[in-house]
């Protein structure tokens, strides 16, 4: 054996790397020992380089003996790694600790996301009315969503492409794309005359960004009685923009087409200072055939419906720019809407 591997040389560095290791009271006091060892420049990688160039029946004994010494080394160091790296999380641990009965003077208030505030000032507000509150399933029967509301067959919305579709095809089960479907199960279910708003989730098959989402939450209103116009829906419209906003209620209506009003219109909001229109949503005096797939005599009743988007009026009221700030679920958003600290 040459000078470069020397085995009884190599034997006195393994015994000393193995107590080095035992002495090592940190991760980087190992890694330093494995460095020294075993790092490229290393006392037994330097001397590995050297096994080739032995002589043939030298180089079969040194490859051997490397590779106990390898072996032991790594046993020794996995081990000592182990409990290094236990002491360690322990010790961080025990750092990072709360004493939970230490007292605790700041009691942050919680915060309401925009959308739910919303979503409480309309109920609040048809309930001064007088109106009751209504309530439909999410997994929405088409009969409901498109039939009973004067879709036809071949409109644009029922297409895959604008609703989702549950499978089975069969099951003629959507997500319901307005809380418009609601309608008709409270005309069927409620003694006339009939006032009520439905709050909830509705799904359309949008990209999100900064002003649609696919998944959004609207507001119905509905009301049914002997003799109703499109006066006594624009004034329901006034109060509740000036109930939301603070301020005199400035709606117009533009005429529209909906299937399931006759008139519709869509209503616009005076914005406040800047003397601009803004959109809020969609409504009208429900067609005779919606009232007539309720079962409503529609010779003597008329009726007046409208959809609002929450989120638009949340966006409105609270100067959210993005609708992205509303989806994304960040808790320090909704901290800006709490009522103290």
């Amino acid at each position: 054996m040459n000078a470069v591997f020397n085995l009884s040389a190599l034997s006195s560095s393994l015994k000393e790397s193995l107590e080095e290791i035992g002495g090592a009271k940190t991760s980087q006091d190992l890694e330093a020992v494995h460095s020294k060892y075993f790092g490229s420049q290393g006392i037994f990688s330097s001397a590995s380089k050297s096994i080739g160039s032995l002589d043939k029946e030298k180089r079969k004994e040194a490859g051997e003996f490397f590779g106990r010494c390898k072996k032991e080394f790594d046993a020794a160091f996995l081990k000592k790694k182990e409990e290094v790296e236990a002491e360690e999380e322990r010790e961080k641990l025990l750092s990072e600790r709360v004493d939970m009965t230490l007292p605790f003077t700041r009691f942050p208030m919680g915060s309401l996301h925009p959308v739910t505030l919303v979503q409480r000032e309309m109920e609040r507000f048809f309930m001064s009315l007088g109106w009751s509150l209504g309530d439909g399933p999410e997994v929405e029967h088409a009969w409901y969503n498109f039939d009973a509301l004067n879709f036809p067959p071949d409109h644009p919305a029922r297409q895959m492409q604008d609703t989702f579709y549950m499978a089975p095809e069969e099951s003629n089960l959507v997500l319901r794309t307005q809380t418009s479907s609601t309608q008709v199960r409270e005309m069927i279910s409620s003694p006339l005359p009939l006032y009520t708003a439905s709050i909830g989730r509705v799904f359309r098959s949008d990209t999100l960004d900064a002003f649609h989402s696919p998944v959004f939450h609207q507001c119905e209103g509905l009301a049914v009685d002997e003799g109703l116009s499109v006066a006594d829906l624009k004034g329901v419209l006034e109060a509740l923009v000036s109930s939301l906003f603070k301020k005199k209620g400035d709606v117009r209506l533009r005429p529209s087409y909906f299937p399931f009003t006759e008139p519709s219109f869509e209503m616009d909001m005076l914005l406040e200072g800047s003397g601009k229109w803004v959109e809020l949503g969609g409504a009208g005096m429900v067609h005779p055939n919606v009232l007539k797939s309720a079962g409503v005599d529609c010779e003597k009743y008329t009726g007046f419906a409208f959809g609002i988007g929450i989120e638009r009026v949340a966006m409105l009221k609270y100067g959210i720019a993005d609708m992205h700030d509303l989806v994304e679920g960040d808790a320090r958003f909704s901290h800006q809407f709490a009522m103290g600290d």
